[in-house]
């Protein structure tokens, strides 16, 4: 019998969006389990929390029982390989994503050539949703609930950036 194969979905979800939950939810069907690695992130100003960001990444995909969230600090390539994780996923929204994400790929390859990345296209209704945009409007006081799920919303309408 052959040993699950475990993909990691890494970021920072700073808010988790419904392009990073169709991504997990689309990953989850190919996947035996689905790894979401939420980054410390020390190297950006993130609004929320390292545990806010995981409690909120939690609720939103608590109906996926092959997800699992955690979180790691340092290079996500060695997190991989520590998991024993085969694939990596990335989102790609745009043609700039793929440039960006087929550079991080070929690294990683280079680091560990046991490890596949998988690029998986966003749906067009999420292409202009990033965390960093509905960071945005949300400080700025705008509605972002059609951007995020229900749970993500209201832990975001619930509790304090940092």
């Amino acid at each position: 019998m052959s040993e699950p194969v475990i993909a990691l979905y890494p970021g920072t979800f700073d808010p988790i969006t419904l392009g990073h939950e169709d991504i997990v939810r689309r990953t989850s069907r190919m996947f035996d389990t689905v790894v979401i690695a939420v980054a410390r992130a020390h190297h950006k100003k993130t609004m929320f929390s390292l545990e806010q960001r995981l409690e909120m990444t939690r609720q939103a995909m608590a109906d996926c029982p092959n997800v699992r969230v955690e979180t790691f600090d340092g290079l996500v390539i060695e997190f991989a390989k520590k998991l024993n994780a085969k694939t990596m996923v990335r989102g790609i929204r745009s043609m700039t994503d793929f440039d960006y994400e087929f550079q991080l790929a070929g690294m990683n390859r280079r680091l560990a050539p046991g490890i596949d990345t998988v690029f998986l296209n966003t749906l067009d209704v999420y292409q202009c949703i990033s965390s960093t945009l509905v960071r945005e409007i949300s400080t700025l006081g705008g509605d972002v609930e059609q951007f995020v799920s229900p749970r993500v919303f209201q832990y975001m309408q619930t509790h304090s950036a940092n």
